[in-house]
């Protein structure tokens, strides 16, 4: 055997050997799959579960909820989709909790008149 050299750029990985005095090189090329993102199926599924837990704070609550639905819905055009639908439907389960918790407050403050 001989010298072996080994150098990597970004998504490949190229391995030479030399295989002695007068004998051949032989190149090996190794491809490493790059792992996808979806940054914004993230997001939404981070702000939507944010915003469930916070969805009885008037403001904060509601805001998440609209940036973590609308960063979902787009996230789930993109792959990988896997966040991306579970921020969806934690921004449909949070939207039931918020017209839950509206309509309490306005019955209770109806009943209070």
């Amino acid at each position: 055997m001989g010298n072996e050299v080994v150098s990597s750029e970004f998504d490949a990985s190229v391995i030479t050997r030399d295989n002695g005095a007068g004998g051949q090189t032989t190149n090996i090329n190794v491809q490493i799959p790059q792992v996808q993102k979806n940054g914004l199926g993230t997001a939404g599924f981070v702000c939507a579960l944010v915003g469930l837990f916070l969805c009885w704070v008037p403001i904060l609550g509601w805001v998440l909820w609209l940036l973590g639905a609308i960063m979902s819905v787009v996230g789930i055009f993109r792959k990988p989709k896997g966040l991306a639908i579970a921020g969806t439907v934690i921004s449909f389960i949070d939207i039931i909790a918020l017209v839950v918790i509206v309509g309490g407050i306005a019955s209770l403050g109806a009943s209070l008149m």
